[in-house]
């Protein structure tokens, strides 16, 4: 089921979408999170999606003089390269030319823009190339606006696009740093991410299922927390080794070897996230749905083990076929579903069942379904399956942050700009035509 909406993300207000401005002719910086895989030996693309999602954007500036930032890793890292390679695939996927510029915003970027014509596109090189952006010498969030990044591209430029969903719960200049400066729009993608993750969090049909899986058990109960205190979920269901925490929090000993490793997953957010643990299943066990069977690895092989076999010595990771059967019809009834975390070790073909059923489910579904990311979409992609949901997220750690009910910088700094420019819009020879 498709997801509309006005783009009203929780706690900000409406941000500039490209529908509400004219930038054909216009000089355009243009965001991107378009940080990709490479393989560790030859710098090839192992997986070029974060391009790919940059495309629809791109068609819609067609007409525009589009100036495109990005980064590729950090410093310090074995794939922290230049982005001449992202400016090449870009370029054949989107069939035409784009030229690379080896520099952030020094003179050869400000002769590339001045010479840019309506239709052309240069890519500049990694952001975190320059130090205002990222290292010890980053500047601070106060003095953004005023880093030499931003002071001299906002000098060339009359709008600010961006896509960088990913990196949407970071501040830096070329993420926040121009909401003062030009007006500042969310591309297609950011659109659809927050338009997708505001139905989830604030206003989504009901019932309303959320399932949260995965090893990152303190960001799954964050968000469970946030979903209960907001009043706007029906069912939490709860797989992967957050399920075999709350099963633990519930009261059964899962096992010596099993409770270890969820320690040694949380380190020093253990105690945090026991107390949520603990208050979820004290205070809300109405609205839980904990596994009700469970899969171990015996000798290399699956075996599927009742609760009341609890506990085992051996590792927990898969949910049971009779969780399977008891979460179908909460997730074929539901309006709305959002699924973010594995249920199972999948990376093991014999473990990947409880993972890929519950995919399947989603895609038969015939409410709103929302992908929050991270491993979950992945492996979406990698099925081929992204077109079969309502909305597979691009972002992990942006994707959980807003799902929490955490700030999130660059949509904050995108309901700013809205603020200020909206209103100039018209002055500005930049307002869309009705």
């Amino acid at each position: 089921m498709a997801i509309e909406g006005p783009l009203v993300p929780p706690n900000v207000t409406t941000v500039l979408s490209l529908d509400d401005v004219r930038l054909a002719g216009r000089t355009v910086l243009y965001r991107t999170d378009v940080n990709s895989p490479l393989d560790p030996s030859t710098g090839a693309f192992l997986d070029d999606s974060r391009l790919r999602s940059t495309l629809d954007t791109l068609r819609e500036l067609s007409d525009a003089r589009v100036v495109i930032m990005g980064h590729q890793s950090r410093p310090g890292k074995e794939d922290f390269t230049d982005m001449s390679g992202h400016c090449d695939r870009l370029a054949r996927l989107l069939g035409q030319p784009i030229r690379f510029v080896p520099d952030v915003c020094g003179d050869e970027v400000f002769e590339a823009i001045e010479a840019l014509h309506p239709g052309e596109k240069v890519f500049l090189d990694n952001v975190r190339m320059h130090p205002d952006e990222y290292g010890p010498e980053k500047v601070s969030e106060d003095e953004e606006a005023n880093s030499e990044i931003v002071t001299r591209l906002s000098a060339l430029a009359d709008a600010y696009v961006t896509d960088a969903f990913g990196a949407s719960h970071r501040n830096s200049p070329t993420l926040t740093g121009f909401a003062e400066e030009i007006p500042c729009i969310a591309g297609r993608l950011m659109n659809n991410e927050i338009r997708a993750l505001s139905l989830a969090v604030s206003d989504p049909p009901r019932p309303y299922v959320a399932i949260l899986g995965g090893a990152k058990c303190d960001d799954s109960l964050r968000v469970a927390l946030n979903l209960i205190e907001r009043g706007v979920v029906d069912t939490i269901v709860m797989v992967g080794v957050v399920g075999n925490l709350m099963l633990w929090a519930n009261g059964l000993d899962i096992g010596s070897a099993n409770k270890e490793l969820i320690r040694g997953t949380m380190g020093e957010d253990f105690e945090y996230t026991w107390e949520m643990a603990e208050r979820l299943v004290g205070e809300y066990p109405e609205l839980l749905f904990l596994p009700r069977d469970l899969a171990v690895e015996v000798e290399g092989q699956r075996q599927e083990l009742e609760l009341d076999e609890l506990p085992t010595q051996h590792p927990i990771y898969d949910i049971g076929l009779q969780t399977l059967m008891e979460m179908r019809p909460l997730i074929t009834d539901a309006k709305c579903v959002l699924w973010n975390g594995p249920a199972s070790y999948f990376e093991l073909p014999e473990f990947a069942f409880g993972t890929i059923e519950i995919l399947n489910m989603c895609a038969e579904a015939t409410g709103v379904t929302i992908v929050g990311g991270g491993h979950t979409s992945a492996l979406v992609n990698q099925r081929g399956m992204a077109g079969e949901v309502s909305h597979n997220s691009t972002g992990g750690g942006s994707a959980l942050g807003m799902l929490s009910g955490d700030s999130m910088p660059v949509i904050d700094a995108l309901a700013r700009s809205n603020d200020k420019f909206r209103p100039l819009l018209g002055a500005l020879g930049m307002e869309a035509a009705e």
